[in-house]
């Protein structure tokens, strides 16, 4: 039988380790979910549509906003696409938008908007992109 000593440093033992683990747990479940490199046209327009019509706080990808630049189609579904995903408690099936989507481990946000996807919480506007005509990209 160990003796009294041992136990309570076991029992010590087994507590560090497992804060260690929640931890690591914790840092892996940073998760972004963002556009598929080889997603395009107009499949993508309609989900990005359908994200800021059912959730995401588009504002900030709207003209003037602070993460409307790079204006480009691919930038603005995954700040929406993460919007969406975030908004609906990051459940993995929030993150699909008929395959133009996966989840990140790696922070997608650069320039003006680094960060911004850690800062998506719950849309705060119920301002939405509504591309009605083909948008000009570069």
């Amino acid at each position: 039988m160990a003796s009294p000593k041992l136990h309570s440093v076991m029992i010590m033992l087994t507590i560090f380790i497992a804060m260690i683990l929640m931890n690591v747990m914790i840092v892996e479940s940073k998760t972004w979910c963002q556009v598929r490199s080889s997603a395009t046209g107009p499949a993508l327009q309609n989900a990005l549509n359908y994200a800021c019509s059912n959730g995401a706080d588009c504002g900030p990808i709207q003209p003037g906003g602070s993460c409307f630049n790079p204006n480009t189609l691919q930038s603005h579904a995954s700040y929406a696409f993460d919007s969406f995903y975030r908004n609906k408690g990051q459940n993995p099936s929030a993150c699909n938008f008929g395959g133009l989507a996966t989840i990140a481990v790696t922070d997608p946000s650069y320039g003006q908007s680094k960060g911004a996807y850690t800062s998506i919480a719950k849309p705060q506007r119920k301002n939405f992109i509504q591309y009605t005509t083909k948008p000009q990209y570069k």
